[in-house]
């Protein structure tokens, strides 16, 4: 096979005109042209330059050859660049999934971020709980995944995961403005025992969590409605059919509607923490920036 570096020294040499301007472009000696010349003619088996005692001019076979290397050089010089950017992680693909809540407000900002800074990044956008994905981060079939944990249902990530905190997302009692309580001003989870309450599904860790507060505010939440959709759990909570708690991030729309920040036991405010899960494994360059940018996502969203 040919010497792709002597090919495109002999595409400075037929453009130039000469050994010694093409080694002043290519920045080698002339004497390491003139070598290369030499070699590639016995690679080719064909002259390439009708040498003289102070000149070398290139024959019909080197003006041939040397326009058939100018696609191939230039395809080249685009496989390196492209190998430059995926090595920066400026260019390839990421695969990431998100529960619903960070994908409508954390996530939007961050893939914005992500390609302007990287538009040749190709994205996909997974939704899911973090149990869901789980599994497809472990196999490779994601290669980031956003998700949450709840205070008072502590969870280990498997091994061979590297976590990033985003963002704490505090917990908000939601009542209509109608309700009774609304009215005062000094409220929180003691004074809604007898309500009914709104959670979600039974086995999420949003609703263990939730009986958990209750407990640690005196009482046992009688649940009525579940949803894991926050926009029907505003409805109900707004026409009034119950109270709930809910993230920061998912409050929505929030006219008829009263919210107060949960409190723990030493009137400190509780919070689930939102946070970004890849392999440590992984030595995909793209999932370095991805990161970064929910990072800075989040922490414009705070601000």
């Amino acid at each position: 096979m040919l010497n792709v570096h002597h090919l495109r020294t002999l595409a400075e040499v037929v453009q130039s005109g000469s050994f010694a301007a093409a080694a002043e472009s290519l920045g080698y000696t002339a004497s390491a042209v003139s070598q290369q010349m030499s070699a590639l003619e016995r690679a080719a088996g064909v002259v390439l330059f009708e040498r003289g005692p102070h000149s070398a001019r290139p024959t019909a076979a080197a003006h041939r050859l040397a326009g058939r290397s100018a696609g191939l050089l230039s395809q080249l010089e685009s496989v390196e660049r492209d190998a430059r950017a995926l090595a920066a992680g400026a260019a390839g693909a990421i695969h990431l999934g998100s529960f619903p809540t960070a994908g409508a407000s954390i996530v939007p900002g961050a893939l914005a971020r992500l390609l302007r800074r990287h538009p040749e990044v190709a994205v996909l956008l997974d939704e899911g709980e973090p149990d869901e994905l789980l599994p497809a981060l472990l196999s490779g079939a994601i290669d980031i995944a956003v998700v949450y944990q709840y205070p008072l249902v502590p969870r280990s990530w498997p091994a061979g995961l590297t976590a990033v905190p985003l963002q704490d997302d505090p917990l908000m009692i939601m009542i209509s403005r109608a309700h009774p309580v609304a009215a005062r001003a000094d409220w929180g989870l003691a004074d809604l025992g007898d309500e009914q309450w709104i959670a979600s599904k039974e086995s999420s860790a949003g609703s263990r969590n939730l009986v958990r507060l209750c407990a640690d505010a005196g009482f046992s939440p009688s649940i009525a409605f579940r949803s894991n959709d926050y926009q029907v759990v505003r409805e109900l909570v707004r026409a009034g059919l119950g109270v709930a708690v809910v993230p920061t991030l998912a409050r929505g729309v929030n006219e008829g509607l009263e919210l107060r920040q949960v409190l723990g036991p030493a009137a400190e405010p509780v919070s689930r923490q939102v946070l970004a899960l890849y392999r440590s494994d992984r030595r995909d360059p793209v999932v370095g920036p991805a990161v970064t940018a929910l990072r800075q996502s989040a922490r414009s969203r705070r601000r």
